[in-house]
């Protein structure tokens, strides 16, 4: 028997991107566990890569092409070859190309987040083709276009400092169950003596471990950062060299912060007065102190109507109080833009010869359902799906669903499973896992490069996305150069070497090494030199200004409140949020036998005012609805959720829902005030008994 060890990363929209050592015997992958030498992963896993075995094997994994047989949505399938499936691709696509390109569509996200696996071969190819562009912004846009206003890139605290920090408010985020490795750094610091203090409406695991919870409604979060520095003004808890030497707008700041007491804000947010000034305090006194005073912010703060402005704000908290300073101090929302990553190189925007539309990826139910027009173009008449699962993980579902339907709509799925977005296809190409290709990675939750090396050939007939659109452009006729690059040769692009960050690169050695650190100062920020125009910290910031939006600090209301549509709150009067289950991640893993038991089944958490106002004891199934849709869950009465909140952890594949769907049922297409995000926790929704 021969047995050898792989060295791999973890693929998933996650910030961790694990070094993994995959254990082969005779061709086979027996165990993937995490490496110990890597300084961020330290040999621990998620419960959910642990079994990553589990999935790559699994009797429900699709090995051969397929061709739909009965109606979309059926899932009901025949298999083909793969020239069949080429040829049936190019059939469809090739009229299109030839005559209106626009009305070819892709839809992809991060179902993997490798470079290569991801948008390398395949935007050539759309580019070449001259499709319509997609606009990807259904995760995180909203809070990084805020964060660059205000510090220039998605650059913050390193993940290794943490530990050192003496306080870390973790705002918006669950790092148990999406951020293990932070959290690993975050009880570390605590051990140390460091207070930990959770900002989140609803009580999660997280939240349970930290010294204090503060649950303010979805939302508000930029109305709690507002209220913050208006106490720090007041009682000068400010580094007045700091905001002197590395940041811009001061004195502006100054009087918006006075418009914000903390009895508005308690208002506003739902909470008390004592939490808006004992909060900021805390957090300037310790500031004050000399003491390094960090947050972690993640993207539930932004996933509402003025998510954008929230993180804005709350980047604005550690230049105030000097907390950039040091290494341990700061804040973190993405690390991504540390990352000197050659797009240009590997996705070769230069093969689009003309300027084309753009559609976003949050709208997508409605816009496959327009049809042409002189302000739209042509109707969408195809669409390529890889790396996503639009009809679970996109807004106001039905609609969705609706779309795909189109019997007129030519769609293709890139997939390793018959997803909920499988069943619509008429065409199913079946995909590699990442035990079975080359793959590049960055991160946003660390500092380092990521190597993926094969562990395993590919299971059945599968292909890596790469070559499946190498493959298609040659169906199509595409005789680019670009289209005959391997794997190894878009993998040596990866990342500009005229960059001093990411100057040692080499991708021989780091496929070796698996891994290896970017050139970055600990402190980034300690002596200024962010990336914004000005080169400071840009609390009035002239390029919003520019873009048609407040330069200041502000605050903007949900589109679903009490406070901005009292009417639909009579009607709706719950405000739902839909967090990532401990066992899911996105839509993946759902599918996985072992975890989706541990899950258990759909499950809506409200608070036991809420649940006796209406009748609904723990147990009870509920139906959660509003104007766009309902869907069904086990209620579960719990103080974890605040009153006026009901949450459910998602994303559950719509088909093993016992009513075939999910969260995403109620939520809207609706969009951020910055980044042309999602509003996914903007929801007003009525529960009540199923019947």
């Amino acid at each position: 028997m021969t047995t050898t060890q792989v060295r791999a990363a973890c693929p998933h929209d996650c910030p961790d991107t694990c070094a993994l050592l995959v254990t082969v015997e005779n061709g086979v992958a027996t165990e993937v566990k995490g490496d110990p030498e890597h300084p961020t992963t330290a040999g621990v896993l998620c419960t959910k890569v642990s079994r990553y075995t589990e999935r790559t094997y699994s009797p429900d994994r699709l090995l051969y092409p397929l061709r739909r047989v009965g109606k979309k949505g059926e899932g009901k399938f025949e298999r083909i070859s793969w020239d069949e499936a080429l040829d049936a691709i190019a059939a469809r696509l090739k009229p299109l190309a030839a005559t209106a390109p626009e009305a070819i569509l892709p839809y992809s996200y991060a179902g993997t987040m490798g470079l290569l696996q991801g948008e390398a071969m395949a935007m050539r190819f759309f580019n070449t083709i001259g499709a319509s562009q997609l606009d990807r912004t259904i995760c995180a846009t909203a809070g990084a276009t805020g964060y660059r206003y205000t510090v220039g890139a998605s650059i913050g605290t390193d993940i290794e400092q943490f530990q050192n920090a003496k306080l870390i408010l973790i705002w918006g985020g669950n790092p148990i169950a999406s951020n293990l490795h932070f959290w690993t750094r975050a009880q570390e610091a605590k051990r140390n003596g460091a207070k930990l203090i959770a900002i989140d409406p609803y009580r999660s695991l997280t939240a349970e471990k930290c010294h204090q919870h503060i649950a303010p409604m979805p939302g508000t979060d930029a109305a709690l950062a507002l209220g913050m520095m208006h106490v720090l003004i007041a009682e000068d808890l400010l580094d007045h060299d700091y905001i002197a030497e590395h940041t811009i707008g001061f004195e502006p700041l100054k009087a918006r912060a006075a418009e914000w007491p903390p009895e508005r804000v308690a208002r506003v947010c739902g909470i008390t007065e004592a939490e808006v000034r004992e909060l900021a305090r805390t957090y300037g006194q310790m500031a004050k102190a000399g003491e390094p005073v960090a947050i972690r912010v993640n993207y539930g703060v932004q996933r509402v109507r003025g998510g954008g402005t929230a993180v804005r704000n709350i980047a604005c908290l550690p230049a105030l109080v000097g907390a950039w300073r040091h290494a341990a101090g700061g804040v973190q929302l993405s690390s991504s833009g540390s990352f000197p990553s050659d797009k240009p190189a590997l996705q070769r925007s230069d093969l689009l010869k003309q300027p084309t539309r753009t559609i976003n990826m949050v709208t997508i139910g409605d816009d496959l359902l327009r049809p042409a027009s002189a302000e739209f173009g042509p109707r969408v008449d195809a669409v390529i799906v890889y790396n996503s699962n639009p009809v679970a993980v996109a807004p106001d579902s039905s609609k969705v669903a609706e779309a795909f339907a189109r019997e007129d709509l030519f769609t293709v799925v890139l997939e390793h499973f018959q997803t909920d977005t499988a069943d619509y296809a008429d065409i199913v190409l079946p995909a590699t896992t990442q035990l079975e290709h080359t793959d590049v990675h960055t991160a946003y939750g660390h500092l380092y490069m990521m190597a993926n090396n094969p562990a395993i050939a590919p299971l059945g007939e599968a292909k890596p996305n790469t070559e499946i659109f190498r493959l298609l452009a040659a169906r199509m006729g595409l005789d680019d150069p670009c289209f005959r690059e391997s794997d190894d040769e878009l993998a040596a692009k990866a990342f500009r070497k005229n960059d001093a960050r990411a100057v040692h690169f080499d991708w021989e050695s780091l496929k070796r090494k698996g891994w290896q650190k970017l050139n970055m100062p600990a402190a980034p920020f300690a002596h200024g030199n962010f990336a914004t125009p000005s080169g400071k910290c840009e609390f009035y910031s002239e390029t919003m200004l520019k873009d048609g939006l407040d330069p200041l600090p502000g605050y903007i209301e949900n589109y679903e409140s009490a406070a901005s549509n009292p009417e639909l709150a009579a009607k709706y009067p719950l405000a739902m949020i839909s967090p990532p289950a401990r066992n899911f991640l996105n839509s993946s893993f759902v599918n996985v036998q072992s975890l989706r038991a541990t899950e258990g089944e759909p499950h809506l958490d409200l608070n036991p005012e809420d649940a006796a106002e209406r009748g609904i004891n723990h147990g009870d199934m509920v139906r959660i609805f509003n104007d766009r849709g309902s869907f069904v869950a086990k209620a579960r009465v719990t103080p974890k959720a605040r009153k006026g909140l009901a949450v459910g952890l998602s994303i559950w594949w719509k088909k093993l829902a016992s009513d075939g769907k999910n969260a995403n049922e109620v939520t809207s297409q609706r969009l951020t005030d910055m980044g042309r995000a999602p509003t996914f926790y903007d929801t007003l929704v009525q529960v009540e008994k199923a019947a």
